[in-house]
């Protein structure tokens, strides 16, 4: 029971906070629930595709084969299911009214992930790795839902520049999550000042999107409104 309070206190306090900063309209609890507990679920596929996929790249060695594990086994394979289930769950949903609201489910689907994941870790390697994730890797997993969330609520309501707003939105996050895998797999001693930098710098770039659209959606322009009756072909 411990190990489970350990690894899911951080997963509980960041997603109260994503929900509390939606300032125009929260989203049903039910909803954002089901998004993490879909994010929880989709950790058993991953499983199988990152064991697929990295016994295709065991010929590499040495930093090729960090890269080939922190980008293409871990970003690529557990962003991917992420955005699956963010668009399968919200794209065509009614209470997905709001740029912002990208944030909150694309976040919730990256916490049931982050949970999973951390329960797992915890339970193998003790209480200080749990300590420590709290701070790294689970802030880590709610950022990159931020930033596909980010662009994936930005794509909702600006038709002109969708198709390059949702590439963005699967393609970012597989970009930091394979910088943030990369610096950890190398095992580089020097590498951990970066880390370190790297961390702040997804602190800094997730409060940033947050407040960003958190202010957008609350003052939201007639031009806003007008995409949104566009959308829906009013």
């Amino acid at each position: 029971m411990e190990i489970i309070t350990i690894s899911l206190a951080p997963v509980a306090i960041i997603a109260f906070y994503i929900w509390s900063c939606d300032k125009y309209e929260r989203e049903p609890v039910k909803l954002i629930l089901t998004a993490m507990l879909l994010g929880a679920a989709i950790a058993v596929p991953v499983v199988f595709v990152e064991h697929i996929i990295s016994q295709s790249g065991s010929f590499f060695t040495g930093a090729a084969a960090s890269f080939w594990n922190a980008f293409v086994v871990a970003a690529f394979t557990e962003e991917s299911f992420k955005f699956l289930v963010l668009w399968l769950l919200i794209l065509k949903s009614p209470e997905f009214n709001d740029k912002y609201d990208g944030i909150v489910y694309a976040t919730f689907v990256s916490l049931g992930f982050a949970g999973v994941e951390n329960i797992l870790y915890v339970a193998d390697s003790g209480y200080v790795t749990g300590l420590m994730r709290a701070f790294t890797a689970v802030p880590a997993h709610a950022i990159f839902g931020i930033t596909m969330g980010f662009y994936f609520g930005m794509a909702k309501f600006y038709p002109y520049e969708r198709r390059s707003l949702k590439a963005k939105s699967l393609l970012i996050p597989i970009l930091l999550h394979g910088i943030y895998d990369f610096i950890l797999m190398t095992e580089t001693e020097w590498l951990w000042i970066v880390f370190i930098g790297f961390v702040i710098f997804l602190y800094t770039s997730g409060f940033k999107r947050i407040k960003t659209l958190s202010r957008h959606s609350y003052f939201r322009t007639d031009f806003d409104l007008l995409n949104e009756k566009f959308n829906r072909g009013d």
